[in-house]
């Protein structure tokens, strides 16, 4: 009785705001190496609580926005050379700032302002157009973006704000085939993420930072959920290689213009963040394109605010459950929840081939994402078809902690 009162607290603590997307752990490996392993330690010392007792379940859904305010005052203080806060008080690429499809005049304003000019975007595809800007010489992110602002009234005006992995992998595991699937997926699917180790069903792979591609863990794994759901055609595209300001808004937008370019119909992106006018932009773009996008909702808690890209309107957002199809209590909040699926008690495929234990919405998103191409291959509509598949779980406020339902049950690989 004392469980079931416990757990229904944790229910109604997660239920306080929408389910979605947020700032998650940091890659395993590559971009911002000198803080990953604090922040795998500090997430797996939460879930491990959280494991462990479920007396101590509300706590540690509380604890989880307090570890995430650590963990970007890390982030930032190690990596001042190359990140800063921006105006919101987002880590963000130091110095730089987005113009997204700005006039010749508000260019030459922002010229005169001291502000120069560091590049030009066109992501054909989508049918944007993109300026880097270099803020003037001695001033902070923050204060620029504000006095840019203040100068172009009406322009989309953003930071280079960065995303972030939402799972996390055990080091271990043995080296597995995965098994034959009874139906392969012939519809192309899109990865955003790290790079992936050596798989066969990848058609494409593109990186879109500095280094990249580079192998990664958590890219690995959603590769390899996957694959093991079924999915043939598989494009990758690395928007962190060894970039200290790798997973920036800007690279996942120029990742979805190539994406979409090779003629993927799905795109799953495991990755959290704060909202930006560019990224939304063209998760918009893709979207009128018959895009499905899918999103993770983070690992955060239901404490931290929404993020991105699983709150963008369009974005099919997933959170994930446990061997026993219970919430992860470290799910976090989006302005909406489409699904759950699978993610944790699970296991998928690290950088070595090896596979290991993994846990967090990142894993549930992939999962989703393959029924979607399975949906695509048959023709049908993808919303329609997925809500179909979905089992409705509890009823009332239980039932929102899994969107629409449950979906891809039979995908999860535990041995």
């Amino acid at each position: 009785m004392r469980t079931r009162l416990i757990l229904s607290l944790a229910l109604s603590l997660a239920l306080v705001a929408p389910a979605a997307a947020q700032l998650a752990p940091l890659p395993v490996g590559g971009v911002l190496g000198n803080v990953s392993s604090d922040v795998t330690g500090m997430l797996g010392r939460a879930t491990g609580q959280i494991d462990a007792s479920v007396g101590g379940i509300v706590g540690d859904a509380a604890h989880l926005a307090e570890a995430r305010l650590d963990r970007l005052a890390a982030l930032v203080r190690r990596n001042a050379d190359a990140i800063e806060r921006d105006a919101a008080g987002d880590p963000a690429r130091r110095g730089e700032l987005l113009l997204t499809g700005p006039t010749p005049a508000e260019i030459d304003r922002s010229r005169q302002a001291g502000y120069t000019v560091l590049g030009r975007d066109r992501l054909d595809a989508l049918d944007i157009d993109v300026v880097r800007l270099g803020v003037p010489r001695g001033e902070s992110l923050r204060k620029a973006q504000a006095a840019l602002a203040r100068l172009l009234p009406g322009a989309e005006i953003s930071a280079d704000t960065l995303h972030f992995q939402s799972g996390r992998t055990m080091p271990g595991g043995t080296l597995r085939p995965a098994p034959a699937v009874a139906r392969p997926i012939a519809t192309k699917v899109g990865v955003i993420d790290g790079a992936p180790g050596d798989f066969a069903t990848i058609a494409e792979q593109r990186g879109f930072a500095s280094g990249a591609p580079v192998g990664s863990n958590h890219g690995s794994a959603v590769v390899s959920l996957l694959q093991n759901a079924g999915v043939h055609r598989i494009a990758v595209a690395d928007v962190y290689g060894t970039d200290r300001a790798g997973g920036n808004a800007l690279a996942i937008a120029r990742a979805l213009d190539w994406l979409v370019g090779t003629g993927a119909r799905v795109v799953t992106i495991s990755l959290v963040g704060p909202a930006n006018p560019l990224l939304g932009k063209a998760i918009a773009a893709a979207g009128r394109k018959g895009i499905t996008i899918v999103g993770a909702v983070g690992n955060d808690g239901p404490a931290a605010p929404p993020a991105y890209p699983a709150s963008y309107p369009g974005v099919l957002a997933v959170t994930g459950v446990d061997g026993h199809d219970r919430p992860l209590i470290e799910a976090g909040r989006a302005q909406h929840l489409d699904y759950a699926a699978p993610g944790g008690d699970m296991l998928a495929a690290n950088a070595a081939g090896r596979w290991v234990p993994v846990r967090g919405t990142s894993f549930a998103a992939p999962l989703v994402a393959a029924r979607a191409a399975a949906a695509l291959d048959l023709a049908r509509d993808v919303v329609g078809t997925l809500d179909r598949e979905a089992r409705r779980i509890g009823a009332g406020r239980q039932a929102l902690a899994y969107g629409r339902g449950l979906l891809c049950e039979g995908c999860r690989r535990t041995h």
